[in-house]
């Protein structure tokens, strides 16, 4: 087979012999791409036209190689850059927990090291069968009687109401709802069921590259513009031409590239990163975010005049814990489609499993659901799944609550604090601080599975304090 018509693989590991083995094992059948770390990840992505379809992520990576959140982050960040990727962790850190919170992120499957590279290729091989059933599945045009929206709730009613009303419409569309829930599959109807659906559909993540290149990627760049731009290039502005731009995470476009997209809301107007002639597109933008966007407005993250033009509709996705019944239907459409994918009689739950299922709170919403029902699928072809063999498969530890509760009233941690600096002969302020914020970071990227937008929303902070933090903790 040509090298270059097999499928890409990223491949994410530390240690320099396990990366070589297995891209020599896996060689024969992929495009590897190696990386070492997160930050190497996004450096290589950001040099390809396209995301690789599959990647093999090690969790301890750089600068923590022996604690798994830079590789939950690094789920978050492949998914947030192409949600059709299909990611298999293997990793040394094989506790049950670790493995729970990586597949509700959104990998497929969570490998132990050390594994034989059949089984890898096996694991591999399947994830793009299911890869290549989805996009056929996804190509399948909308229409007003369906538009591929899932379930029978007053939510999913509504929303369905929502994208019929809002497709035809040449007006911007805010999306609103927590990440896994569905934002991508509205923007696709919208464009599905509007008179631009013979026109270019185009998605850009604005959390999952780099904040330097999203200018030149929005909006294209001369020749010579910077470093690395040895030829002129169109923005994805230029390429959707009158068709339908979808900028998924919004909340995280810089505040200076704020200014600029209003400028192209407003009349259509932008340039090329390097150009002075102004340019003009007739595209749709179509945006999404997981943050609370007015509370960005009253924190100086973002601009009310941009909220304000891009939510001339705002549709909200309900989190998939608050869907009921929906949950047993979107089971079904998920059970029936993989098991007639693989050819195989689809599992049955039985009565207790059932109740766990209905009871579960999904923190990683449909996107958790559908990698479930494909390990579950895989495992289970054809026979009954009890409550034990589906607990293994969910993430029962992880608690949801609606908010982190301070930890005590003023008088308590006075109390509580003066005992300290009774008991303790070093006390040192800075540490305890440190100490408790470190605490409450960590906390929050347990409760989101490394989403650092998540993270930081839970939190109060910007995306990029955050990571700056987690840096310093690092260095500790």
């Amino acid at each position: 087979m040509n090298q270059a018509r097999h499928p890409t693989l990223l491949l994410v590991d530390d240690d320099p012999l396990i990366s070589d083995t297995l891209s020599f094992v896996l060689g024969k059948d992929f495009d590897v791409v190696a990386a070492e770390s997160r930050a190497q990840v996004k450096s290589i992505l950001t040099q390809r036209d396209e995301p690789p379809q599959l990647a093999l992520v090690d969790l301890g990576l750089p600068p923590q190689p022996h604690r798994p959140d830079e590789g939950f982050a690094l789920i978050a960040d492949l998914l947030g850059l192409s949600p059709s990727m299909k990611i298999v962790v293997l990793s040394g850190q094989s506790d049950e927990a670790n493995a729970r919170h990586a597949r509700a992120l959104g990998a497929i499957d969570f490998v132990a090291k050390p594994c034989e590279p059949d089984r890898l290729k096996s694991l591999l091989f399947n994830a793009l069968m299911i890869q290549d059933a989805e996009k056929s599945a996804d190509r399948a045009p909308a229409t007003p009687k369906d538009p591929g929206i899932v379930g029978e709730s007053a939510a999913m009613d509504k929303l369905r109401q929502q994208i019929r009303q809002y497709a035809g419409s040449p007006f911007p569309v805010l999306i609103e709802g927590e990440s896994g829930s569905g934002k991508e599959k509205v923007a696709a109807s919208l464009h599905q069921l509007s008179p631009r659906a013979a026109k270019p559909y185009l998605a850009l993540n604005c959390a999952a590259i780099s904040p330097t290149l999203v200018e030149p990627t929005l909006f294209g760049y001369a020749k010579g513009a910077f470093t690395g731009a040895n030829n002129a290039r169109a923005g994805y502005f230029e390429e959707a031409e009158t068709g339908t731009l979808f900028l998924d995470e919004i909340g995280e476009l810089p505040l200076e590239l704020q200014a600029k997209l209003l400028r192209v809301l407003e009349n259509g107007e932008y340039q090329r990163v390097g150009e002075t002639q102004p340019r003009f597109s007739n595209a749709r933008v179509v945006a999404a975010t997981n943050r609370d966007l007015r509370s960005e407005i009253k924190a100086g993250r973002f601009r009310a005049d941009l909220y304000h033009r891009l939510s001339v509709f705002t549709i909200n996705v309900p989190p998939l814990r608050e869907m009921g019944e929906d949950k047993i239907k979107l089971l079904e459409h998920f059970r029936d489609f993989y098991a007639r994918e693989a050819r195989v009689e689809p599992f049955q739950f039985d009565a207790r499993a059932q109740r766990l299922w209905e009871d579960y709170h999904f923190p990683g919403n449909v996107r958790e659901l559908r990698n479930i029902t494909i390990r579950l699928t895989t495992k289970y072809a054809g026979l009954p799944v009890s409550a034990e063999q589906l607990e293994a498969e969910l993430d029962t530890d992880l608690a949801f609550p609606q908010e982190i509760p301070l930890p005590g009233d003023a008088r308590s941690l006075i109390d509580t604090a003066r005992k300290q600096l009774q008991t303790l002969a070093n006390f040192n302020l800075d540490a305890t601080l440190r100490q408790w914020e470190k605490a409450y970071v960590e906390a929050a990227l347990n409760m989101t599975h490394g989403n650092l937008s998540q993270a930081a929303k839970i939190l109060g902070i910007n995306r990029t304090t955050l990571y700056s933090r987690m840096q310093t903790y690092g260095s500790d």
